[in-house]
Protein backbone atom coordinates (compact mmCIF):
# COMPACT_ATOMS: atom_id res chain seq x y z
CA UNK A 1 0.00 0.00 0.00
CA UNK A 2 0.94 3.42 -0.80
CA UNK A 3 2.51 5.34 2.17
CA UNK A 4 1.45 8.83 0.96
CA UNK A 5 -2.45 6.85 0.51
CA UNK A 6 -2.57 5.96 3.77
CA UNK A 7 -1.28 9.09 5.90
CA UNK A 8 -3.45 11.34 3.54
CA UNK A 9 -6.53 9.50 3.25
CA UNK A 10 -7.39 7.81 6.63
CA UNK A 11 -11.14 7.16 6.58
CA UNK A 12 -10.09 5.04 3.24
CA UNK A 13 -7.92 2.95 5.42
CA UNK A 14 -10.60 2.17 8.21
CA UNK A 15 -13.11 1.66 5.42
CA UNK A 16 -10.61 -1.66 4.61
CA UNK A 17 -10.52 -2.67 7.79
CA UNK A 18 -14.18 -4.58 7.90
CA UNK A 19 -13.51 -6.80 4.95
CA UNK A 20 -10.13 -7.01 5.91
CA UNK A 21 -11.40 -8.62 9.47
CA UNK A 22 -14.46 -10.96 7.33
CA UNK A 23 -11.59 -12.36 5.18
CA UNK A 24 -9.32 -13.31 8.34
CA UNK A 25 -12.15 -14.79 10.26
CA UNK A 26 -13.67 -16.75 6.94
CA UNK A 27 -10.23 -18.06 6.07
CA UNK A 28 -10.02 -19.73 9.90
CA UNK A 29 -13.53 -21.13 9.37
CA UNK A 30 -14.67 -19.31 12.64
CA UNK A 31 -18.30 -17.80 12.74
CA UNK A 32 -19.19 -14.73 14.40
CA UNK A 33 -19.78 -16.79 17.56
CA UNK A 34 -16.51 -18.50 17.63
CA UNK A 35 -14.73 -15.01 17.39
CA UNK A 36 -17.19 -13.30 20.05
CA UNK A 37 -16.70 -16.09 22.41
CA UNK A 38 -12.71 -16.42 21.88
CA UNK A 39 -12.32 -12.10 22.39
CA UNK A 40 -15.25 -11.03 24.73
CA UNK A 41 -16.61 -8.94 21.78
CA UNK A 42 -20.18 -9.07 20.93
CA UNK A 43 -21.49 -10.88 18.05
CA UNK A 44 -23.31 -7.52 17.30
CA UNK A 45 -20.18 -5.75 17.71
CA UNK A 46 -18.35 -8.08 15.38
CA UNK A 47 -21.02 -7.81 12.71
CA UNK A 48 -21.17 -3.96 12.80
CA UNK A 49 -16.87 -4.16 12.42
CA UNK A 50 -17.09 -6.39 9.00
CA UNK A 51 -19.54 -4.25 7.49
CA UNK A 52 -18.02 -0.61 8.12
CA UNK A 53 -21.07 0.52 10.60
CA UNK A 54 -18.28 0.13 13.61
CA UNK A 55 -15.47 2.45 13.73
CA UNK A 56 -12.90 -0.02 14.87
CA UNK A 57 -10.71 1.19 18.05
CA UNK A 58 -7.50 -0.43 19.53
CA UNK A 59 -9.17 -2.22 22.24
CA UNK A 60 -11.52 -4.02 19.93
CA UNK A 61 -8.14 -4.24 16.85
CA UNK A 62 -5.88 -5.76 19.61
CA UNK A 63 -7.80 -8.92 21.19
CA UNK A 64 -8.99 -9.55 17.52
CA UNK A 65 -5.35 -9.21 16.03
CA UNK A 66 -4.12 -12.23 18.91
CA UNK A 67 -6.68 -14.08 17.88
CA UNK A 68 -6.30 -14.20 14.00
CA UNK A 69 -2.28 -14.41 15.02
CA UNK A 70 -1.69 -11.60 12.23
CA UNK A 71 0.36 -8.07 13.71
CA UNK A 72 -2.02 -5.06 14.25
CA UNK A 73 -0.37 -3.01 11.23
CA UNK A 74 -1.18 -6.22 9.05
CA UNK A 75 -4.53 -5.86 10.41
CA UNK A 76 -4.87 -2.24 9.38
CA UNK A 77 -2.84 -2.02 6.37
CA UNK A 78 0.21 0.13 8.14
CA UNK A 79 2.58 0.99 5.37
CA UNK A 80 5.24 -0.65 5.14
CA UNK A 81 8.77 0.90 6.87
CA UNK A 82 11.16 2.42 4.74
CA UNK A 83 14.10 0.85 2.56
CA UNK A 84 16.62 0.58 4.82
CA UNK A 85 19.21 0.18 1.88
CA UNK A 86 21.21 3.08 1.30
CA UNK A 87 21.30 4.23 -2.04
CA UNK A 88 25.51 4.81 -2.77
CA UNK A 89 26.40 8.42 -4.74
CA UNK A 90 29.69 8.57 -5.16
CA UNK A 91 31.21 11.72 -5.04
CA UNK A 92 34.24 13.46 -6.02
CA UNK A 93 35.78 15.57 -2.75
CA UNK A 94 39.14 17.18 -3.38
CA UNK A 95 40.35 14.43 -6.31
CA UNK A 96 38.73 11.67 -4.18
CA UNK A 97 36.11 9.50 -5.14
CA UNK A 98 34.17 9.50 -1.80
CA UNK A 99 30.67 7.06 -1.12
CA UNK A 100 28.38 8.44 2.03
CA UNK A 101 27.51 5.41 3.87
CA UNK A 102 25.10 6.58 6.38
CA UNK A 103 21.63 8.87 5.37
CA UNK A 104 20.35 9.00 8.95
CA UNK A 105 20.90 12.19 11.25
CA UNK A 106 23.07 11.82 14.15
CA UNK A 107 26.98 12.76 15.28
CA UNK A 108 28.65 10.12 13.20
CA UNK A 109 28.29 9.36 9.67
CA UNK A 110 30.66 6.85 7.47
CA UNK A 111 32.54 7.26 4.14
CA UNK A 112 34.30 4.53 1.48
CA UNK A 113 36.84 7.06 0.26
CA UNK A 114 39.11 6.05 -3.23
CA UNK A 115 42.27 7.63 -2.09
CA UNK A 116 44.46 8.37 -5.34
CA UNK A 117 47.94 8.55 -5.43
CA UNK A 118 49.65 11.69 -5.66
CA UNK A 119 52.74 13.67 -5.48
CA UNK A 120 50.72 16.43 -3.71
CA UNK A 121 52.04 17.96 -0.63
CA UNK A 122 50.58 17.59 2.84
CA UNK A 123 48.57 20.27 3.97
CA UNK A 124 47.32 20.06 7.17
CA UNK A 125 44.00 20.92 8.35
CA UNK A 126 41.99 20.75 11.92
CA UNK A 127 38.27 21.20 12.77
CA UNK A 128 35.88 19.67 15.66
CA UNK A 129 35.45 16.25 15.32
CA UNK A 130 37.11 12.69 15.86
CA UNK A 131 38.33 10.19 13.05
CA UNK A 132 38.58 5.97 12.75
CA UNK A 133 39.67 5.20 9.63
CA UNK A 134 40.56 1.14 8.17
CA UNK A 135 42.71 0.72 5.28
CA UNK A 136 40.47 -1.74 3.03
CA UNK A 137 43.31 -1.77 0.42
CA UNK A 138 46.75 -0.29 -0.41
CA UNK A 139 48.73 1.84 1.74
CA UNK A 140 48.03 4.97 3.81
CA UNK A 141 50.05 7.78 4.91
CA UNK A 142 48.82 9.67 8.16
CA UNK A 143 50.08 12.60 9.62
CA UNK A 144 48.67 13.72 13.21
CA UNK A 145 50.61 16.42 14.41
CA UNK A 146 53.96 15.81 14.76
CA UNK A 147 53.58 11.92 14.17
CA UNK A 148 53.89 10.53 10.33
CA UNK A 149 53.26 7.05 9.75
CA UNK A 150 51.78 4.54 7.36
CA UNK A 151 48.48 2.30 7.48
CA UNK A 152 48.89 -0.74 5.80
CA UNK A 153 45.44 -2.91 4.39
CA UNK A 154 43.84 -4.15 7.59
CA UNK A 155 45.07 -1.55 10.18
CA UNK A 156 42.95 1.09 11.81
CA UNK A 157 43.74 4.15 12.82
CA UNK A 158 42.06 6.48 15.23
CA UNK A 159 42.95 10.24 16.26
CA UNK A 160 40.97 13.89 17.42
CA UNK A 161 40.87 15.70 14.17
CA UNK A 162 41.55 19.30 16.39
CA UNK A 163 44.87 17.91 15.97
CA UNK A 164 46.14 19.35 12.45
CA UNK A 165 46.50 16.31 10.11
CA UNK A 166 46.61 14.89 6.54
CA UNK A 167 46.37 11.65 4.71
CA UNK A 168 47.44 10.33 1.51
CA UNK A 169 47.92 7.34 -0.73
CA UNK A 170 51.50 5.77 0.16
CA UNK A 171 53.68 4.57 -2.67
CA UNK A 172 52.40 4.39 -6.21
CA UNK A 173 49.33 2.90 -5.95
CA UNK A 174 45.71 4.29 -4.83
CA UNK A 175 44.26 3.46 -1.68
CA UNK A 176 40.82 2.54 -0.53
CA UNK A 177 39.52 3.47 3.02
CA UNK A 178 36.40 3.13 4.97
CA UNK A 179 36.29 6.15 7.83
CA UNK A 180 33.81 7.53 9.93
CA UNK A 181 33.78 11.05 10.98
CA UNK A 182 31.97 11.93 14.83
CA UNK A 183 31.21 15.58 15.64
CA UNK A 184 31.95 17.36 19.06
CA UNK A 185 29.92 20.17 20.19
CA UNK A 186 27.70 20.80 16.93
CA UNK A 187 23.75 19.82 16.39
CA UNK A 188 22.95 16.36 17.02
CA UNK A 189 20.96 15.88 14.29
CA UNK A 190 23.26 17.01 11.30
CA UNK A 191 22.00 15.50 8.28
CA UNK A 192 23.95 12.83 6.23
CA UNK A 193 23.93 16.06 3.38
CA UNK A 194 25.02 18.29 5.37
CA UNK A 195 27.92 15.89 6.96
CA UNK A 196 29.08 15.14 3.23
CA UNK A 197 29.57 18.62 2.78
CA UNK A 198 31.06 19.31 5.86
CA UNK A 199 33.80 16.17 4.48
CA UNK A 200 33.84 18.33 1.56
CA UNK A 201 35.20 21.10 3.65
CA UNK A 202 37.28 18.94 5.59
CA UNK A 203 39.41 17.87 2.61
CA UNK A 204 39.85 21.64 1.70
CA UNK A 205 37.84 21.68 -1.16
CA UNK A 206 34.01 22.71 -2.59
CA UNK A 207 32.29 19.20 -3.59
CA UNK A 208 30.84 18.43 -6.80
CA UNK A 209 29.20 15.57 -8.06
Amino acid sequence: MDETETTAHPDRTLERIGPRLQALRLRRGATLADVATATGISKSTLSRLETGQRRPSLELLLPLAREYRVSLDDLVGAPETGDPRVRLRPRRVNGRTVVALTRQPGERHAWKILVPHSSQEPRLTSHEGSSWMYVLSGRIRLIVGDRDVVIESGEVAEFDTRTPHWFGADGDEDAEILTIFGTHGEREHRSAELATRHLAEVLGESMAD
